[in-house]
C-alpha cells in the first residue's frame, strides 16, 4: 500500500508540474528572451522548466512525511494504518505542497527578472 501511495504521489507531482511548466511557459520564455541574447536563452529556459518539475516534485512527495506508514512511531511502537481518509489527506496535501514549492520558486525567479529587466532597461535608457 505504501508504494502504492509513493507512485501516486510521485504521478500527481509530476502531473501538475507539467501542467504549470505548459501554463508558464511562454511568459518565461518572454521574460528570458528580453533579458538575455539569443544563445543562451534556450538553454536558460530549458534550465527554469526542469527546476519546476525538481521543485515540484521533491515539494509534492514528502518521504520523509511518509515514513510513518512504513516506520513504527516512537513511542507507540505501532505504524500509522493506511487508510482511505489518510490517502485523500495525502492526496490533498501533495497538490497543496507541489503548487506551493513551484510558486515560491517562480515568485524568486519572477522577482529576479524584474530586477534584472530594471536594469536592463536603465542601460538603455542611458545609451539613448
Amino acid at each position: 500500500m505504501f508504494i502504492t501511495l509513493l507512485a501516486v504521489n510521485f504521478l500527481l507531482a509530476f502531473g501538475i508540474s507539467f501542467l504549470i511548466v505548459r501554463l508558464f511557459r511562454k511568459p518565461i520564455d518572454a521574460i528570458l528572451q528580453r533579458l538575455i541574447s539569443e544563445e543562451i536563452f534556450s538553454a536558460w529556459s530549458k534550465y527554469i522548466k526542469f527546476a519546476i518539475y525538481v521543485v515540484g516534485i521533491s515539494g509534492g512527495v514528502r518521504v520523509w512525511d511518509l515514513e510513518k506508514y512504513i516506520t513504527p512511531q516512537s513511542d507507540k511502537r505501532e505504524v500509522v494504518q493506511l487508510i482511505q481518509e489518510r490517502w485523500i489527506l495525502e492526496i490533498y496535501r501533495t497538490v497543496i505542497e507541489t503548487m506551493q514549492s513551484i510558486a515560491w520558486m517562480l515568485l524568486v525567479f519572477f522577482i529576479f527578472a524584474l530586477l534584472a529587466f530594471v536594469v536592463v532597461k536603465g542601460m538603455e535608457m542611458r545609451t539613448k
